[in-house]
Formats: structure tokens, C-alpha cells, sequence
């Protein structure tokens, strides 16, 4: 359930008020309250910049005609991707299984991204990857990665001016923890960077706090 922005009696107040005489002039919503201009300037100013109200010079205050669920949405759909990544962890393609495995735990991450000799993207590595080779008979130290990572086409990536929302609808489709941020090469894929779903938690609950 989105969370919708909590307002004060006052406001509430100060909305009526202009949905129902706007434009109105910020004396004149004063008067009605029986307010001064100066005790209602902070109240104005957080409906402003809420973008229930909107302002014009010598005009005065009127209704957007917003609810709060879709103010919500609208800052939701402006987060870009390269506002909240993270540092991307890579491990060669010819690294062990095992090898992988440790970087992992001491990178404490669930997901690498395998890159070839010219640093460029080559594949995905994740914890079901990991767990199930080790379920196997095979030596986790002598077996590369790339015998068991997910390759292109197969890899879903985003990149920088990608909106945050639409990431986060990729990573519920697919089922998966994070995507690579890439950047294109005229050789490859160069991986600059990763969205988690801990990056997209961080964006939310940001967002609901300035709310």
C-alpha cells in the first residue's frame, strides 16, 4: 500500500480553500483563517513544494487537482538509476567456482557480474548458480565460472538514465537481486555499476521520508 502524505488540520483547510475560491491570494486565504500571512507562509511553502498548490506571481495560490498518490507517483517516476547504484563486484570468467564463492561472502553480495579478459560484461553469476554446482560431484576449485553462469541473451542489464521503477519491475519479472549497469563499447558491454533490490529500498523509504 503506498503511503500518502500526512497533513495538518490547517492545510487540509488551506486546500479547500483554494480548490473552492482559487486563485486566491495568500492575504486572502490569511483573512479566511483568520491568520496572519506570515503564520500561513510555512504551510504554504509545504504545499508548494508537495505540489498540491501551485503559485503564480500576482495571481495567487490554485488547486493542482493532485491527490497525494499521485504526487507520490510522480517523484517515484523521476529517480534515476544513477542516483542510487552501487559499486559493481567482477570477477574474471575463468575464475573458479570456489574462488567465487569466497568473494562473494567477503564482498557480502548475492550476485557477480563475470567479465572477460577486456573487462567487458560475459555473465552473471548468482548464489542458486553457486549452490547448485555445489550440490554437483565437481571440484569447485577447478571448474571457471563461466561453465555455469548466465550468458547474453539471457542477462537482463539497465543503464544509468533508466528510471528506478522500471528496474525494480525488472528485477520482480525476472526474479533475480540486481542488475548490472552497463555502459556500451563499440567492443561489449563495460559494467560501471549495479542496482539491488537494497538500492531500491534505500530509494523508497528516502522518498518517504522527505514525503
Amino acid at each position: 500500500m503506498v503511503r500518502t502524505i500526512e497533513l495538518s488540520e490547517r492545510q487540509e483547510k488551506i486546500i479547500e480553500i483554494v480548490k473552492e475560491k482559487g486563485p486566491i491570494t495568500g492575504e486572502k486565504i490569511a483573512d479566511r483563517l483568520n491568520l496572519t500571512r506570515a503564520t500561513l507562509r510555512p504551510d504554504l511553502a509545504i504545499l508548494t513544494m508537495a505540489g498540491f498548490l501551485d503559485a503564480r506571481p500576482r495571481v495567487g495560490y490554485f488547486y493542482t487537482g493532485k491527490s497525494s498518490t499521485q504526487l507520490l507517483s510522480e517523484s517515484i517516476n523521476k529517480i534515476k538509476v544513477n542516483e542510487y547504484k552501487s559499486i559493481p563486484v567482477v570477477v574474471n570468467e575463468n575464475v573458479s567456482i570456489y574462488d567465487a564463492i569466497v568473494q562473494m561472502f567477503l564482498e557480502d553480495v548475492g550476485t557477480l557480474f563475470v567479465v572477460d579478459d577486456n573487462n567487458l560484461l560475459a555473465g552473471v553469476l548468482s548464489r542458486k548458480d553457486c549452490l547448485r554446482a555445489s550440490i554437483g560431484k565437481q571440484d569447485l576449485n577447478t571448474v571457471p565460472v563461466h561453465i555455469i553462469m548466465t550468458r547474453m541473451p539471457n542477462i537482463t542489464t539497465c543503464k544509468n538514465e533508466d528510471l528506478l521503477i522500471e528496474v525494480a519491475e525488472k528485477l520482480i519479472e525476472k526474479q533475480i537481486d540486481a542488475l548490472p549497469i552497463v555502459r556500451e563499447t563499440a567492443e561489449g558491454l563495460e559494467v560501471i555499476g549495479r542496482v539491488t533490490k537494497s538500492n531500491i529500498t534505500k530509494a523508497f523509504v528516502d522518498l518517504f521520508k522527505n514525503e
